[in-house]
């Protein structure tokens, strides 16, 4: 029986088969697939030399950068386990990470090395500490260890089976949950992904989105896989205009976004959008939270030809959902069909039971290639799991098409007077007033109607609107139960988000009243 080839192997056959194509590149460095590979086969044998060989687990705490890419393919080369920390974490939960994953070693980025060393006495088992950029007492640098390895491909032999990937969960309503993912898994998706979004060795693909999520490792390493080229960009601080520079000086063909990083492009003046080539785009995901049906028509008709996909999914169950192109305009609002990844969808009420089209209940999936286990959970917790399928916790409708719609998370839906606000539609009012950039809604304690609506702003710059205006705008267009009774503007920064840019509704009713 075949076996399926995991990302370190076809590296390696794409450094002999497209030995002109770039593999990684960022603002001042560009490697091929042969140079990348020596540096991954370096990296690779280097790890082995401190200890970390097949199963064992090493942490990294990055910012996006090329060597976060060598990491992985070196992982898979060995048959080690790579478990990404989201940068944006306390201390505290960086150590519960790392001490969760039982890693071995940890990369630190040098603008993150305060954290680690915080959290360095509460991880005995970490063996060896690593950082790039500034060197710094008590770390090894990272290029140096590269130089400690040779670079002939390491002799491990890696199963389709075995683990590759530890992911922590984003822990939207609890501490985050460690998911193991084997290399079978993502081989399966990078060829579904390439076969649906039509990746090829040509794509260049500008990797925005954080390399310690799911979202990411998706799409930016299908185009890897197929032999095509990434630019690696950082995270923090999008910069509209900087991205769509990047755009037209690389021709980039495919970009993976989230909702706010649409807007921000949009948000730019017409004068300013029309002084860019964007013609190289090919592609476009928008995912990680629910997108605006006008904003989708807007990038449509700012990018022509464009192919713009919209894809839900989680951690656990990868793609779920998936909108295609030419079903944005037909099924407006919709998260698609179940994607070529997924077994089964269905939508059950609280006993199990499944509901017709057009109820809403909680969205529930079952896919072949879904995460092997959690990592010092009990597998398929009650709170997850109805025999074989898996909810993120999601509230959902099907229509007679078998397309979903996402209405809301569970946990986010507000009980007032005895009657049920799901926050998004909510939000999705607000969003439409042309002062208002971002927007959550929360139920927040109250004695008399047990939950109060309240919205949480993000205006617009340069626009200013009030909090009666706010209320008047709703109340014109919603059910009276459903508007908001008092709205607090806040600044862009202080809204508390996931690393893929969802906004954490827990979060926001945790600091209630001190957003």
């Amino acid at each position: 029986m075949a076996d399926w080839l995991n990302l370190g192997q076809t590296f390696a056959v794409n450094a002999s088969k497209l030995p002109d194509n770039v593999a990684f590149m960022d603002a001042t460095r560009r490697f091929t697939f042969p140079e990348a590979n020596r540096r991954v086969n370096r990296l690779a044998n280097a790890l082995l030399g401190l200890g970390i060989g097949k199963g064992d687990t090493f942490s990294c705490l990055l910012e996006n950068c090329i060597e976060i890419c060598e990491l992985y393919v070196a992982a898979a080369k060995i048959g080690a386990v790579i478990s990404p920390i989201n940068f944006r974490l306390t201390p505290g939960e960086v150590a519960f990470i790392a001490d969760n994953a039982d890693a071995k070693a940890l990369f630190v980025h040098d603008q993150f090395r305060e954290v680690a060393d915080r959290v360095r006495a509460d991880l005995p088992a970490v063996s060896s500490w690593v950082t790039i950029g500034e060197p710094a007492a008590g770390y090894t640098p990272y290029e140096q260890l590269l130089a400690s390895g040779s670079e002939e491909e390491p002799d491990v032999d890696v199963a389709p089976a075995d683990p590759w990937i530890l992911l922590y969960t984003s822990g939207t309503t609890g501490r985050p949950k460690g998911v193991i993912r084997s290399h079978e898994s993502y081989a399966a998706f990078f060829l579904i992904n390439g076969c649906d979004f039509q990746f090829s060795s040509h794509d260049v693909v500008l990797t925005v989105m954080p390399l310690c999520h799911v979202n990411t490792t998706f799409f930016s390493f299908t185009a890897t896989y197929l032999g095509g080229a990434n630019y690696i960009h950082r995270v923090t601080g999008f910069d509209a205009r900087e991205v769509l520079g990047l755009v037209e000086r690389h021709k980039i063909t495919f970009i993976s976004l989230i909702p706010t990083h649409y807007n921000l492009i949009l948000s730019l003046p017409p004068d300013a959008l029309a002084a860019y080539d964007l013609s190289s785009i090919e592609k476009l995901l928008c995912s990680s939270a629910p997108a605006r049906v006008e904003d989708k028509l807007k990038i449509i008709d700012l990018i022509k030809g464009v192919r713009l996909y919209e894809g839900y999914g989680s951690t656990e169950a990868g793609i779920v959902t998936t909108l295609f192109p030419q079903e944005q305009l037909s099924h407006p609002g919709s998260i698609g069909k179940e994607s070529s990844a997924t077994h089964l969808v269905k939508i059950l009420d609280d006993d199990g039971n499944e509901v017709p089209d057009g109820t809403i209940g909680e969205l529930f999936s079952a896919s072949p290639m879904m995460f092997d286990r959690y990592h010092k959970l009990p597998e398929k917790t009650a709170e997850s799991f109805r025999g074989r399928y898996f909810s993120a916790g999601d509230m959902a409708r099907r229509d007679p098409d078998g397309y979903f719609y996402l209405i809301d998370r569970k946990h986010n839906m507000i009980i007032t007077g005895g009657e049920h606000v799901y926050p998004s539609q909510v939000e999705s009012v607000i969003a439409t007033h042309p002062a208002v950039f971002d927007v959550a809604v929360i139920g927040v304690p109250d004695p008399k109607w047990s939950e109060r609506v309240t919205a949480i702003v993000i205006l617009r710059e340069g626009a200013g609107a009030s909090e009666d205006e706010i209320i008047d705008y709703c109340r014109e267009r919603l059910a009276r139960f459903k508007c908001p009774k008092q709205v607090r503007f806040i600044a862009a920064e202080a809204m508390p988000r996931t690393p893929t840019g969802k906004i954490l509704h827990r979060v926001l009713r945790e600091r209630w009243p001190d957003v």
